[in-house]
């Protein structure tokens, strides 16, 4: 987790630096964002803890998303991210959340998304949501790419809320 750790890293010293804290909801990246932050010594000045929401059970279940929030709405979009970041941020009175959803592959998934899509939203200071599109069906590839985006966009909002 080399280069994904330094990632983590520099999230974590402007967390840290800042006094803010996040937590992490997750889906195809399957624990790989809490686990990058967490493996960084003095992880526990910023993370609060997350979770794999791999369903729409574990987002009714884990998050209490009501029926009513997803009401013409679906998993792996912008709108889904940005929902499970807001709603985590509540539950857990953190400062930020971040949120990914989408499809590793090597397929993609039921709602006609190919595999390499994923959303990923920031909510914050700052809210902020964005699609990503690997073009590539290698699950763990896609994987790491999720998560590197995620970071990237996680630093970008925490940079601009000074």
């Amino acid at each position: 987790m080399t280069e994904l750790s330094a990632l983590s890293a520099t999230v974590g010293e402007l967390l840290k630096e800042k006094g803010h804290t996040i937590a992490v909801s997750e889906s195809s990246c399957g624990g790989l964002l809490s686990a990058s932050l967490v493996s960084v010594s003095g992880a526990s000045a910023y993370y609060v803890g997350g979770a794999i929401i791999y369903t729409r059970v574990g987002q009714a279940g884990l998050l209490r998303v009501p029926d009513e929030a997803m009401e013409g709405q679906r998993a792996s979009t912008e709108y889904y991210a940005a929902l499970n970041a807001r709603t985590l941020r509540e539950i857990l009175g953190t400062t930020w959340a971040l949120s990914e959803t989408g499809a590793s592959g090597p397929t993609g998934n039921r709602y006609g998304d190919d595999a390499g899509h994923a959303c990923i939203a920031v909510s914050g200071p700052i809210e902020r949501a964005i699609t990503v599109e690997t073009g590539d069906n290698d699950r763990e590839a896609n994987m790491w790419a999720f998560a590197r985006a995620a970071f990237d966009l996680l630093e970008q909002c925490i940079r601009e809320a000074d």
